[in-house]
């Protein structure tokens, strides 16, 4: 596809927590009929779809996301789903937890960075030769790369055991990768950070009150017009506003003062 042609939006949600005390219904019911709204190419959600990785958790989740109107959703779990052997009810419910969707000149690759009940993460090395061939099957597509832990430590999240332990080798295959954006979840702090080329984003939480200082519940939306790409962070009920902006062809960005951006290399 001609990069010019380019033509894709994608809504990214996390942390639903479902069975969570914290759980708010109304505030995930209304994320989704914005979702559907919007009418995005591709809706990915990276984990803690759960509580504590509890059946009946996963089995409520599953009917939430199976009411987004989208035909390619893109999930990955967190570090809640692969609690109490969560991960087996993951599996079953969504086959897979690694994904790879091509959509538009675009490659998103969705993989799961959980250690069973363990709140830290991992990518591990038997993933990135398949992660290497799965961005470079299709090299002229804008990459995007999905994961539920942080690969940069995020402000406001106290101790850094939210850092994938290998983040340095997976950032390293990213770079080689030519990968635009990352998105991910996991401490409910939305944030963005600049690392060379490569955008990395990370969305709060959806749908639960568990919040650091003065967050809110939100989710962010990513609109990608031949080179350009923009990502938003919408409020459920309250509107939104523009994170940043960026040139994937010039390598130039505009950062909005309402996001808090760290550039860490320009």
């Amino acid at each position: 596809m001609d990069t010019k042609t380019r033509s894709c939006v994608i809504a990214h949600l996390s942390d639903l927590h479902t069975g969570s005390q914290y759980f708010v219904p109304n505030l995930l019911d209304r994320a989704l009929v914005e979702v559907n709204d919007l009418s995005p190419d591709v809706v990915v959600v990276t984990g803690d779809l759960t509580n504590m990785g509890y059946r009946q958790e996963f089995r409520e989740a599953k009917e939430y996301i199976d009411r987004l109107s989208c035909r390619d959703v893109l999930v990955v779990p967190g570090n809640h789903d692969s609690r109490n052997v969560g991960y087996a009810h993951f599996e079953r419910l969504f086959a897979t937890r690694e994904t790879v969707v091509h959509k538009n000149g675009v490659t998103l690759v969705g993989v799961d960075s959980t250690e069973p009940d363990l709140d830290y993460g991992r990518i591990g090395r038997h993933r990135y030769s398949w992660i290497r061939d799965a961005f470079m099957e299709r090299p002229d597509d804008f990459k995007i790369f999905a994961l539920h832990h942080h690969l940069l430590p995020i402000p406001g999240t106290g101790r850094e055991r939210n850092i994938v332990n290998d983040a340095g080798d997976v950032l390293e295959v990213l770079v080689e990768c030519g990968v635009g954006l990352v998105l991910s979840g996991h401490k409910h702090v939305p944030y963005a950070w600049r690392l060379e080329n490569m955008f990395i984003v990370n969305t709060g939480t959806v749908a639960t009150l568990r919040l650091r200082g003065d967050t809110k519940p939100c989710y962010n939306v990513v609109e990608i017009a031949g080179e350009h790409v923009t990502v938003s962070r919408r409020y459920p009920f309250h509107g939104g506003e523009v994170i940043v902006e960026f040139d994937a062809g010039s390598n130039t960005y505009v950062r909005h003062s309402s996001c808090a951006l760290g550039a860490v290399s320009d």
